[in-house]
């Protein structure tokens, strides 16, 4: 019998530790793998030789974890070197490891990847299992996590558009969203759009050019049909010349994968507001509240994320390697979607946007198709164990 490792990668979500709870029970129920390990801070734990056995987690404790958002083995943002991929397996030698599981986002399937090339001379079997609040995977046609985030977003919109009704002025509310070139979380703000609330009135995604120009005429075409509007736009919305449009205020530095850090574009449009239409502007940025919002879980988000866990130790045992898990939606009424694999060669480092068949013509909003779409995604609610 041989070893399991896994690793958790990237930005928290409130479903990362559901996956990790259903790779845990899959294990439990394997055959072929005695120890399950894991990883502390992802690959740097395994560089590091910080393992801790998860092989005898209680069955109330796993049930804990799949409601418990965060990252419970510790995250990391590294971009492993060649030099070091050596290093990686002659450690999983070590610790007999014969499968190993990363949990993360599109960084964490270039990792998948790059071991992936050498799992093989090793007899190692590598497995990608998406996970990311952006839902910009490619391979997919979801990614754990984004259901309840979009939950959470849709929620949060509906909530702040209520506040906004209660005074007799014009004004401007401008919630900015993450997503740097995917605007999937910002198009599920469209969600709130039931129960007779109609914001939000206007929604800008990257992967549509930002014109001010057009961003003022659409404002003062809102605001002629009713004083108080809500705009939600993507942190990632950029102009003609292709430049941030965040980038008029922020500091900008990249991380590690050489990624642009993000964030004041609902700044910039607020003081733009201010000066021309001379009424009030205010921005709300949602920020990392959007990652781990646990009291708003999607039922289907919760279960399907603990789903692909399981699947994933069962297509490892079946001999599958340098693949990442997939979820395939095979009908929208009823929801069906099916788990597969794909190879992660296909899937590291390409971004899945958007499509146009989802954004407005105008560009300031979306279409029935992907209210259509991301609609079963944040259904159901979960009891969530609370303490004092």
């Amino acid at each position: 019998m041989k070893n399991a490792v896994i690793g958790q990668s990237g930005g928290p979500t409130a479903a990362i530790n559901a996956t990790l709870a259903g790779v845990i029970e899959g294990c439990a129920e394997s055959k072929n793998i005695k120890t399950l390990y894991g990883a502390v801070n992802g690959i740097e734990g395994i560089l590091a030789e910080k393992l801790i056995d998860l092989t005898d987690i209680s069955k109330d404790s796993i049930e804990l974890l799949k409601t418990t958002p965060g990252a419970y083995l510790g995250s990391c943002r590294r971009r492993i070197a060649e030099d070091e991929i050596d290093r990686i397996f002659a450690v999983m030698e070590k610790f007999n490891i014969g499968y190993f599981f990363y949990i993360g986002g599109n960084d964490s399937m270039d990792t998948v990847s790059k071991l992936s090339a050498k799992s093989q001379a090793y007899g190692i079997k590598v497995i990608g299992i998406p996970k990311t609040v952006d839902n910009d995977l490619y391979g997919t046609d979801h990614c754990p996590g984004f259901g309840s985030a979009a939950k959470f977003v849709a929620t949060s919109v509906m909530e702040i558009a209520r506040d906004c009704t209660g005074f007799d002025m014009e004004s401007v509310t401008i919630v900015e969203i993450m997503g740097r070139n995917a605007g999937w979380l910002t198009a599920a703000s469209a969600l709130a759009r039931c129960n007779g609330n109609t914001a939000p009135d206007l929604i800008y995604l990257p992967e549509r050019t930002f014109k001010k120009d057009r961003f003022l005429a659409d404002v003062r075409s809102a605001i002629e049909k009713k004083k108080s509007i809500v705009a939600a736009i993507s942190e990632g919305i950029r102009d003609e010349g292709g430049r941030y449009i965040a980038e008029e205020t922020s500091d900008f530095k990249n991380d590690s994968f050489g990624h642009s850090q993000l964030g004041g574009a609902g700044k910039v449009l607020e003081q733009f507001i201010k000066k021309e239409l001379r009424c009030k502007a205010r921005t709300i940025e949602l920020s990392l509240l959007q990652r781990s919002a646990a009291h708003l879980l999607s039922e289907t988000d919760l279960l399907l994320s603990v789903k692909i866990g399981r699947s994933a130790v069962e297509a490892a045992e079946g001999g599958a390697t340098g693949v990442m898990m997939c979820f395939k939606h095979k009908g929208y009424n009823p929801f069906v979607c099916q788990i597969e694999t794909a190879d992660i060669h296909q899937i590291a480092n390409t971004e899945n946007k958007v499509p146009h068949i989802y954004i407005n013509r105008e560009g300031n909003g979306v279409t029935d198709k992907f209210i259509e779409y991301a609609t079963p995604l944040i259904m159901g609610s979960v009891p969530v164990p609370v303490k004092n």
